[in-house]
């Protein structure tokens, strides 16, 4: 009776001790568990700040792209014997659109050119259409037409557009028959064109209009 009774003791002690033991591994598994999800979380905000794009703030600031010049600044030139001719003019394109008639009208003065007023330079005396044309600088302009054209060199070159122009300044004047060709030329061009040492031609070429003249040398 007595052993039986001790086994009765001894039997409750040892099954609370096994689930003491029980709980005790199940909190040390939810504490493990705990553990590894807080690592884990860690490494995952780590891993998505490494992939983030970087910002540079040196590059934040827009870097513009230059627009295209649409009328490009340019010239053309050339010797006869010790003259010197120069003509500097803007160069507009045709750009789909109908120019002399249309965009530019009929008997009306032009400044030959885009933004500032095309200028001639000679530093020799010319002879044109008969004319003496002294050394200088002169503002060309013309007055387009279906027939002909009015070819002016004006005293004030030195203009944006026709603001500034007044045929009281006109030092020469003359006319030119225009050639129209059915190819387009793109760009507004000028040629300064040498015959000789004491001779050359001037020539204008925009849209299907070309107007040519000749000049000499005094």
């Amino acid at each position: 009776m007595a052993n039986g009774k001790s086994l009765k003791r001894i039997l409750p002690l040892g099954i609370s001790k096994t689930n003491n033991l029980k709980t005790k591994a199940m909190k040390n598994r939810k504490s493990l568990l705990i553990i590894l999800s807080f690592l884990i979380m860690v490494a995952c905000k780590q891993d998505k700040k490494n992939t983030e794009p970087k910002h540079n703030h040196v590059e934040a600031e827009k870097v513009s792209t230059p627009k295209k010049n649409l009328s490009p600044h340019t010239s053309s030139m050339a010797m006869m014997g010790d003259a010197h001719i120069h003509i500097d003019y803007s160069s507009p394109g045709v750009r789909n659109r109908i120019i002399f008639g249309g965009l530019l009208p009929y008997d009306a003065v032009w400044q030959a050119g885009a933004h500032m007023a095309t200028w001639l330079e000679t530093n020799k005396d010319l002879k044109i259409d008969g004319k003496e044309l002294k050394a200088g600088k002169y503002g060309f302009f013309v007055i387009p037409n279906q027939e002909e054209w009015t070819i002016i060199f004006n005293s004030n070159w030195n203009q944006h557009g026709k603001d500034d122009y007044t045929e009281n300044d006109d030092v020469l004047r003359f006319k030119v028959t225009p050639k129209v060709s059915e190819e387009i030329k793109e760009h507004l061009e000028y040629t300064v064109n040498k015959s000789s040492d004491t001779s050359g031609t001037i020539k204008m070429s925009w849209e299907k209009v070309t107007i040519e003249f000749p000049f000499e040398v005094k």
